[in-house]
């Protein structure tokens, strides 16, 4: 990679950081939304290596599911206990991996127009 990837790679990084934390207590967003609200559409795995890489502990990483709902990590493993350990202690229920009550990724029609 050059200087330039790396630098555009750090933008990205970022920008998805930065949508990630703007993520409200008690909400959830997909990894494709949290792309998405980063300027980075289609960008969804991406979105899911720079969490994995965080080493930020006041990062709200825990309201980052995939577009189902559900936790990510394979269940009963110990980032898929933090992980809905984490949200419940906002008040997202969670029951069996799956988040009850909220959708984790409005499409875009959905956030201008509702439920029409």
């Amino acid at each position: 990679m050059d200087a330039q990837t790396d630098m555009s790679d750090a933008s990205a990084a970022a920008k998805i950081l930065a949508a990630v934390r703007a993520i409200p207590r008690g909400q959830v967003a997909g990894y494709g939304e949290v792309a998405r609200r980063a300027g980075l559409p289609g960008r969804a795995r991406m979105v899911a290596k720079i969490l994995g890489e965080n080493n930020d502990s006041k990062l709200p990483w825990h309201r980052v599911l995939r577009s189902d709902g559900r936790i990510a990590f394979p269940e009963g493993s110990r980032g898929f206990r933090e992980q809905a350990q984490r949200l419940r202690s906002e008040g997202v229920v969670v029951v069996n991996g799956k988040v009850r009550g909220q959708k984790a990724a409005a499409s875009i029609d959905e956030q201008i127009w509702g439920g029409m």
